[in-house]
């Protein structure tokens, strides 16, 4: 079953042209000129209950534009949209108390008031029962470890805390549809890791559908079986994630440090120096020639080396600059 349903799916906005100055500030006023950009073009797009999708594209692809539509918070120029057999911007309550928005730079919670504080706010929104109430949020902060943190003011928390508070108030009310755009925004390895973890339980034990933004590869990677890119409003790939990445993803970036300085190196065809000193090197090399730069470095007893794939935004690019 079809949770989602886009055909033809376009946003197209309007925009006010100004002139420099004094001068182009009266001109305006006597006779305004616009500019028309195609924020979403034609997108079809359909994603079954249960699923978690990527959502991915450089800034200004028109993600953000997409989820709006989705929420209802703006409406379509033209196309076909129906979420959870709705037309969201109708912004009908059964619609609205279905779905949940958690934006990893934009925050829903009372900084003045305690966790257990805005999440009694939002049962009330809600109208949960009282034992609903207590049974979800207890099953949410036990999931994410943070039993003791519920009656401690929201703004003493820090980033990581917030975020797993975040996820516990959209998530209160067991919408069927979750939206995320970039939930793990400068968080630590460590938060990021727990945030994962909690979603992947949700959209497993819950059956939450989940449609997550992010530019950080390992979000998508590690979460979403099943990506959508898209560039400049239009959708451009719609498939596999590790089909995706198996094809663009072609380098790894390999940290090294010594303990004594290293100068002279001998690297692997292809590979490259992209920082250099004489205790540490960064060094690119192709996807298939990393054992073998692997081997060459421990030669050289390194004290410390970590291994990282293509950042999301080299893979994108090169799917922009090359089709899919």
């Amino acid at each position: 079953m079809n949770i989602i349903e886009v055909k033809k799916l376009s946003k197209t906005y309007r925009r006010v042209v100004k002139g420099e100055g004094l001068r182009g500030s009266i001109l305006s006023l006597v006779k305004r000129e616009y500019e028309y950009r195609e924020a979403v073009k034609d997108l079809n797009l359909t994603v079954a209950e249960g699923e978690f999708v990527g959502l991915i594209g450089p800034n200004g692809a028109g993600k953000t534009t997409l989820t709006k539509m989705l929420t209802g918070i703006i409406a379509p120029t033209s196309g076909e949209i129906e979420v959870m057999g709705f037309y969201p911007n109708d912004l009908k309550n059964d619609f609205k108390r279905q779905y949940a928005v958690v934006m990893g730079q934009k925050s829903q919670l009372f900084f003045e008031l305690t966790a257990n504080d805005t999440l009694r706010l939002f049962k009330e929104i809600y109208g949960l029962k009282e034992r609903e109430f207590q049974e979800t949020k207890l099953w949410f902060a036990r999931l994410f470890g943070v039993e003791e943190l519920l009656d401690v003011q929201v703004r003493s928390l820090s980033l990581g805390e917030r975020m797993k508070m975040e996820l516990i108030a959209a998530l209160l009310h067991n919408p069927r549809i979750l939206f995320l755009d970039e939930p793990t925004i400068g968080l630590d390895a460590i938060a990021s890791r727990q945030i994962r973890r909690f979603l992947r339980e949700i959209n497993r034990k819950r059956g939450t559908t989940i449609l997550l933004t992010s530019h950080y590869m390992e979000d998508i990677r590690s979460l979403c079986e099943r990506c959508v890119v898209v560039n400049h409003g239009t959708k451009i790939y719609d498939g596999s994630t590790e089909a995706l990445f198996e094809k663009y993803q072609r380098d790894r970036q390999v940290s090294v440090s010594f303990s004594h300085p290293v100068e002279d190196m001998a690297l692997p065809e292809g590979a490259a120096v992209r920082e250099e000193g004489p205790y540490k090197k960064v060094i690119r090399v192709p996807k298939e020639k990393s054992g073998e730069l692997l081997q060459r470095l421990m030669e050289y007893h390194p004290s410390d080396l970590t291994v990282e794939e293509d950042e999301i935004g080299r893979v994108v690019e090169r799917i922009y600059a090359e089709g899919v």
